[in-house]
């Protein structure tokens, strides 16, 4: 095991670039970013973050070491790993599976097919080292770490992670997958994924995360930054399942250039706290971005959540749409924005947003913003909350179902328009997760 001392010093920077035999230009990368980290405030907004100790994290554990085939992960995680049916879905459904255990991937496979397309699918720190210009050009390019203090912290800490590059006009037909599982109480978690897709090609990543539940406070706060480049098609879907003591930091972007498409498709289950706004940049005439996102807060959790289309060229449009479920003394809140700017004619975007509440104290809350700088443009938002119906419980229950499969049918048929988007292999194991929190929310 490999594990570095508590706290965020330059000391520390230095023995994890030095760890992972970094070149010079990434570890001044990641000094700048601490700096940045140190002057920045943090969030004015949303949920409480006092409980997050910068001092008492560890930011590098590697527990396990790389390995190149299944058999020779460790039993207790191939046995993690096999229970959340990664084995099998991989055999069935996926042309790569990368296994992150706290700070290092463990396991990486690629189907010999997607290989001879040219695609590279790469852990960051071989990729890295086998593409290195490559990986400077994108590398915090599309989120800097001037953004926010949390970008600026994942720029100084990174670990771990994923590069994909899909060349011009490949097209992979099936999704390539990465697994994050926290592992050891005490660590951050910082993996960075990266996703650039040459013009006219298409790839769609799935990523799940999870973790044991501990009694500390633990950090998740990777980075997602993806470039669609002219015509291509990206597709991003994420499952997220923390445990409820960790707080979910995320920063995922995209820019998609003419012609493109971004998908982003999310799901969360998971965490004390989440604060994660996807955003698209639509930088080309013509791009396009769709964010469907459902979530499920159960007590003593706070979702945080939304989506951003940022439209910069004519004929661009967004659809943004979200399902939540609260339960309990929990809260939901969404935020949606939509920037048009002046250029950007012709621009059409649609933000909504839909919650069911669970219980009395359940709150929510939806924040749109709609900022458009000029005229010719087509915006809408629209917001809706509401309960289950006691005339549908009882109606369903008279037919013969108990109370949690009733609640069970009504809450998937509320969340199905995200859940049917999700591929068939995913969707089944997430409606398995959802039939248990729904179990838990009627006691």
């Amino acid at each position: 095991m490999k594990r570095t001392s508590v706290g965020l010093t330059a000391e520390l920077i230095e023995e994890i670039s030095r760890e992972k035999g970094e070149p010079r230009w990434m570890l001044e990368h990641r000094l700048r970013a601490l700096e940045i980290f140190r002057e920045l405030p943090m969030p004015r907004f949303g949920p409480d973050l006092s409980e997050v100790d910068f001092s008492d994290i560890s930011y590098y554990l590697r527990t396990v070491e790389p390995v190149g085939s299944w058999e020779e992960l460790p039993e207790e995680i191939r046995r993690t790993f096999e229970e959340l049916g990664l084995p099998e879905a991989e055999r069935k459904a996926l042309a790569g599976l990368g296994a992150q255990v706290d700070s290092e991937v463990v396991y990486r496979s690629i189907l010999e097919e997607v290989r001879a397309q040219g695609v590279i699918f790469e852990p960051m720190e071989e990729a890295l080292k086998n593409h290195p210009d490559l990986v400077r050009e994108h590398f915090m390019k599309v989120i800097p770490p001037e953004d926010n203090k949390f970008a600026a912290l994942h720029g100084a800490v990174w670990s771990g992670g994923t590069f994909v590059w899909v060349p011009e006009g490949v097209e992979v037909a099936i999704p390539l997958q990465a697994y994050f599982r926290m592992q050891t109480q005490g660590v951050g978690q910082f993996e960075h994924t990266l996703i650039v897709a040459e013009p006219g090609s298409s790839v769609h990543y799935i990523e799940g995360c999870s973790a044991p539940r501990y009694t500390k406070a633990a950090l998740h706060s990777g980075m997602v930054e993806i470039v669609v480049k002219e015509g291509a098609h990206v597709r991003f879907t994420t499952i997220q399942n923390w445990s409820r003591n960790v707080y979910n930091l995320n920063n995922k972007r995209a820019v998609a250039y003419a012609g493109a498409t971004m998908d982003w498709v999310s799901g969360s289950l998971g965490s004390k706290v989440t604060m994660l706004y996807p955003s698209t940049i639509l930088a080309g005439k013509g791009a396009k971005t769709e964010n469907l996102s459902f979530s499920f807060a159960r007590n003593g959790q706070w979702l945080d959540l939304g989506a951003k289309a940022i439209h910069l060229a004519p004929d661009t449009s967004s659809r943004l749409v979200s399902r939540s479920v609260v339960q309990g003394k929990a809260k939901s809140v969404f935020r949606g924005k939509l920037y048009v700017a002046p250029e950007a004619k012709g621009a059409k975007g649609h933000v909504e947003c839909s919650t069911l509440l669970l219980s009395p104290e359940a709150e929510t809350e939806t924040i749109p913003t709609l900022d458009v700088r000029n005229h010719e443009v087509e915006v809408g938002h629209e917001a809706t909350v509401g309960r289950v119906s006691r005339d549908q419980l009882f109606y369903l229950m008279s037919r013969g179902l108990d109370e949690a499969e009733a609640l069970s049918l009504i809450i998937n048929g509320f969340v199905s328009p995200i859940l049917k988007e999700i591929p068939f292999e995913y969707a089944v194991e997430l409606k398995r997760l959802l039939e248990m929190s729904f179990a838990e929310a009627i006691g």
